[in-house]
């Protein structure tokens, strides 16, 4: 069902902790995925391949077409080896994505994994300026281990199920006896909006939890840029919209 290509060769690792960054509200987890594997200049090591993936392809940087596929990455940082869960898609099937969890997990025991990170976002009905940070876990003791870094872990009633890969890789992990966290950031809910805020947020949380010390300059110059973009584009809806109702047989109502 899915096809797990070896692309480079792992060294040996020593407890290695996975992180998952998958598409999901507010695109929080893949953000931050691709910008910590940009950062650090993580190694391709794997590429999943599935015909339970959405049917349609993906335009790439060259303009060509690509069949969506999920990829793991590998890289040492501060004597930790690393890796990271990143991809255009996520198993569109609930069962599907059960199969995919297990297969991911079956490749995180063969490695000796150590700890799962899942990363995802919390929608609001609103575009949050400082984006809160919660997590959840399956074990007690992780718990203790993410507060004592600041983390609140308060979202008893404040979200529902935690969806798709982000949230069943924390289950099922929990049945293998991994213990697993999942790092959740504010964002807005509307399926267009960029959680970029969001994303920062969880970074500063792992530079803290895991002692990565990825640099937050670019990401801070890119949500100005992201905030630029936005400003300008809704300047020129204002604009244009004068003008619109300035026309003969056109109204505005709202």
């Amino acid at each position: 069902m899915f096809k797990v290509i070896p692309v480079d060769k792992l060294p040996k690792l020593k407890d290695p902790i996975l992180i998952e960054g998958l598409p999901g509200i507010g695109n929080v987890g893949k953000i931050a995925m691709d910008f910590m594997i940009e950062s650090v200049k993580a190694k391709k090591v794997y590429e999943i391949k599935s015909k339970k993936f959405s049917n349609s392809v993906f335009i790439n940087e060259k303009n060509l077409v690509e069949l969506p596929k999920i990829e793991i990455y590998y890289q040492k940082i501060n004597n930790k080896d690393i890796l990271f869960l990143s991809g255009d898609i996520q198993p569109i099937e609930d069962e599907s994505c059960y199969d995919f969890c297990e297969a991911i997990l079956d490749i995180f025991e063969s490695l000796k994994g150590k700890e799962i990170i899942t990363l995802g976002g919390i929608g609001l009905s609103q575009p949050p300026e400082k984006p809160k940070v919660f997590f959840t876990s399956n074990t007690r003791e992780i718990i203790k281990k993410y507060k004592k870094e600041g983390m609140n872990n308060n979202l008893f009633g404040l979200v529902g199920p935690i969806m798709g890969v982000t949230g069943l890789l924390l289950g099922l992990s929990k049945e293998r006896n991994i213990p697993s966290v999942s790092l959740l950031a504010e964002t807005y809910g509307h399926p267009s909006y960029l959680g970029i805020r969001g994303a920062r947020e969880i970074i500063s949380n792992l530079n803290k939890s895991l002692k990565i010390n990825i640099d937050l300059k670019d990401i801070d110059k890119e949500i100005k840029q992201l905030e630029k973009e936005v400003k300008n584009n809704n300047k020129k809806s204002k604009i244009d919209l004068k003008k619109t109702m300035g026309q003969p047989g056109l109204s505005y109502i709202g």
